[in-house]
């Protein structure tokens, strides 16, 4: 009996995927009843709903991928790039970077200390901009995704073994990179945002503890949000950036169908739905209290 490498991806992902399905869960009912309990949109409780909700869905897609990869390699083969599975697959992808860029920017201008005019006025405005933001996200999502699945995806490598194989595989391969390429680019604009905000809160950052080292030299409270802030969105940055490159890699149909190399790739893409929603517990003490009462680790005070 042959031991197939899908095995052990099967086993890391399926952990990958009861981590991401609880975190995210959990993040949806605490903020959705959070914004059930207000008469208003708070923006945090809303930014966490829709983070959630998109790593939710993202996770289930690729646990549902991974799943026909293993053990119905042929159906997946056949069905893998239907129109409706790459609608979901790049819906949930762009959603949940847009989520977390909404989420980077009100961190920016809540926590970062500069005090630019422009800077002020954002400051003071994002909560009510914040519903409009996400909005605009979600159609930007839609149609990135709608765009998606207007490529020729290749189903199977036995296009490649005609007769003359060289210039049609020329003309298969090249031109369905390209168009992936094209309308993932979509994805970098908000990931610039991303960065900018990063590093806006690493140069408020540096500025704070500078003050405070020429002063009592203690870190305080601001300091911590800063921490606590900047924890989570270089997190999101390293997972994202992962994510995307084997995203990539594997629209490419460059790695072998089920060798251990398409078997990696596909692990890496599994981490980042579920390790920045960890991330996002962690950092939070509300949360993390509330978590813990759910795995009835605490008592309820």
């Amino acid at each position: 009996m042959t031991f197939s490498p899908g095995i052990p991806h099967f086993i890391i992902i399926s952990a990958e995927f009861i981590t991401g399905i609880t975190v995210n869960g959990f993040l949806i009912i605490i903020n959705c009843n959070d914004l059930s309990q207000s008469r208003k949109l708070a923006p945090v409780p809303l930014l966490l709903t829709c983070i959630g909700m998109s790593r939710f869905g993202l996770q289930v897609v690729l646990m549902i991928q991974d799943f026909f990869t293993v053990f119905f390699p042929l159906y997946y083969q056949d069905t893998f790039y239907d129109a409706v599975v790459v609608l979901l697959w790049v819906f949930f992808s762009s959603t949940s970077l847009w989520s977390a860029t909404c989420l980077s920017v009100f961190y920016c201008l809540k926590i970062s200390g500069f005090s630019q005019s422009y800077f002020l006025w954002l400051k003071f405005r994002i909560s009510k901009f914040m519903p409009w933001l996400l909005l605009g996200s979600l159609l930007a999502s839609v149609s990135t995704a709608a765009l998606s699945i207007t490529v020729d995806y290749p189903k199977t490598e036995k296009y490649y073994v005609l007769k003359n194989a060289t210039l049609r595989t020329t003309t298969l391969k090249i031109q369905p990179i390209n168009e992936v390429l094209y309308i993932n680019l979509a994805l970098i604009f908000p990931l610039a945002i991303f960065v900018m905000c990063t590093f806006m809160l690493l140069v408020s950052l540096y500025r704070h503890t500078h003050r405070m080292q020429n002063g009592r030299g203690l870190r305080n409270a601001s300091t911590e949000v800063h921490l606590n802030a900047l924890r989570t969105v270089v997190t999101f940055l390293v997972l994202f950036v992962l994510y995307f490159t084997a995203f990539m890699v594997n629209a490419s149909f460059t790695i072998p169908y089920k060798s251990q190399r398409y078997f990696v790739i596909k692990d890496i893409m599994g981490v980042y739905p579920s390790g920045h929603s960890v991330i996002i517990v962690l950092s939070n003490s509300k949360l993390q209290q509330s978590f813990r009462r759910l795995l009835c680790l605490q008592k309820n005070q």
